[in-house]
């Protein structure tokens, strides 16, 4: 692979992920009441808990899209 398809596939995988996490924040605080029913119901987790698990996950995701999508995509275009 060359420099500019490893480039290009690290911005693409960038944008994809951010707009996953996007779409994920928004659904899960746009439709907190019937997320948490349901997540509620297939876990079997509390609904009180749901909320800091919730936060957790996205503060996860980003760091993981941050660590294995962003910053290589910043490495490759400064080199």
């Amino acid at each position: 692979m060359t420099q500019a398809t490893l480039t290009a596939f690290f911005g693409w995988m960038t944008v994809i992920h951010i707009g996953v996490l996007l779409f994920a924040t928004c659904m899960i605080y746009g439709l907190r009441g019937w997320i948490t029913d349901l997540h509620a119901k297939i876990t079997g987790v509390q609904k009180d808990t749901l909320a800091p698990l919730y936060f957790q996950w996205l503060g996860t995701y980003k760091l993981l899209i941050f660590v294995f999508a962003l910053v290589p995509w910043i490495a490759l275009t400064i080199m």
